[in-house]
């Protein structure tokens, strides 16, 4: 019989707010998944990661930024990067904030503002950092639930807001559903704000979604607004940069700005990081041709899927939000039993869902074929 152990006393020193906290979920390690599935090559859908690897000019950038030496810390402010940033999206480049990826902001606007006891709403499904982050700070967080057929609840949103939040995190596209907002209703959350709330327009998966004629430009639409907001975006996505971790923030004033820069670590952003960054946002034709083959794969994969009878949410980012029918963890480990990494959805009343980022068609087929005939036979 195994002794019972006291705990060890750093246990006592820790928050309780950080104690309850779960551990943010990365999806499992690719190195395991090849051993217990016995394949040498491992299909990971589980990051959203870009299949498509990123421009020529990318690499070129970051060669020569690992040449010119790695011994010398980068610019804090990130100056060349954020001009770049400013004349791609028409803003002055005081009111850019750089990340350590968008989530570093997610967690910077967290410290910057919240109080414990103040109020968050966002989204449910969402993104687990738009809660955990929130949670680290004592703050109260409600999450407003899509519609049945994953939609917008107007109602519930005006409820939600005439609560008086003081944060507002909004993702659109949504992670994990990938289904978006359209002009009229993200209008009917700025028009519900409380003055005083801060609106964080998480755009994360923006570039996938930019084409289509119903899905709002963020920037475009908030522009006007005389009040707090920031709109956020990352690299790591459409651009593919998720190895070196750089996102920004453009915020609707320079005093937001200053105010992240006194939580953030000085040097958030690495010096080859910023210059991949700015080769990214040079190489339009790069971009768009990742954006063109996603699109292709997610309505091809979908259709697919649907044939074969599961749900899947529409989707206008590079995943898809799958229904199996069966508990998505026994899914997501008979997957691994065959060399697929995806995430299985463990949020209240999504736990038979998957995410499952979309690869090469090649890679795409396997995991369509593979999970049809998981799900036909059931799992244990």
């Amino acid at each position: 019989m195994n002794p019972v152990l006291p705990p060890p006393p750093s246990a006592a020193l820790i928050r309780s707010e950080v104690a309850g906290l779960p551990r943010y979920d990365p999806g499992a390690d690719p190195d395991q998944v090849a051993a217990v599935s016995g394949r040498s090559r491992v299909i990971k859908l589980s990051n959203n990661e870009n299949p498509f690897g990123v421009s020529p000019a990318v690499s070129e950038a970051v060669r020569k930024a690992l040449a010119d030496g790695v011994s010398r810390y980068p610019d804090p402010s990130g100056r060349r990067l954020a001009e770049a940033i400013g004349r791609h999206v028409d803003v002055p480049s005081g009111r850019i904030v750089l990340g350590n990826g968008s989530e570093n902001l997610l967690e910077l606007l967290c410290r910057a503002v919240l109080d414990p006891g103040d109020l968050v709403v966002t989204q449910a499904p969402g993104f687990s950092l738009h809660e955990t982050f929130p949670r680290v700070m004592g703050a109260r967080v409600h999450k407003v639930a899509v519609t049945a057929d994953f939609g917008f609840d107007a109602d519930a949103w005006s409820d939600a807001l005439a609560a008086g939040p003081k944060l507002v995190f909004l993702a659109n596209p949504c992670n994990p559903t990938g289904a978006t907002l359209t002009a009229g209703e993200l209008e009917r959350v700025v028009a519900g704000l409380p003055e005083t709330a801060l609106l964080v327009l998480d755009e994360a998966y923006g570039e996938f979604a930019r084409s289509r004629p119903d899905y709002p430009d963020g920037l475009d639409a908030l522009r006007g607004l005389e009040r707090p907001w920031i709109v956020l975006r990352t690299f790591s996505k459409a651009y593919g940069l998720a190895g070196v971790r750089v996102g920004y923030g453009v915020a609707s004033d320079e005093a937001l700005v200053r105010a992240l820069d006194r939580v953030r670590t000085p040097y958030n952003v690495s010096h080859p990081a910023q210059e991949a960054a700015i080769a990214a946002l040079g190489d339009h034709a790069h971009l768009a041709d990742t954006v063109r083959r996603t699109a292709l794969e997610i309505e091809r994969v979908s259709r697919s899927l649907r044939d074969a009878g599961l749900r899947v949410v529409p989707s206008s980012a590079n995943f898809l939000f799958i229904d199996t029918g069966h508990p998505a963890d026994h899914v997501a480990r008979a997957l691994h039993h065959a060399g697929i990494i995806v995430k299985a959805w463990r949020e209240p009343g999504y736990e038979t869902y998957i995410r499952a980022s979309l690869s090469t068609p090649g890679d795409n087929d396997v995991f369509v074929r593979l999970l049809t005939e998981i799900c036909a036979k059931g799992t244990t």
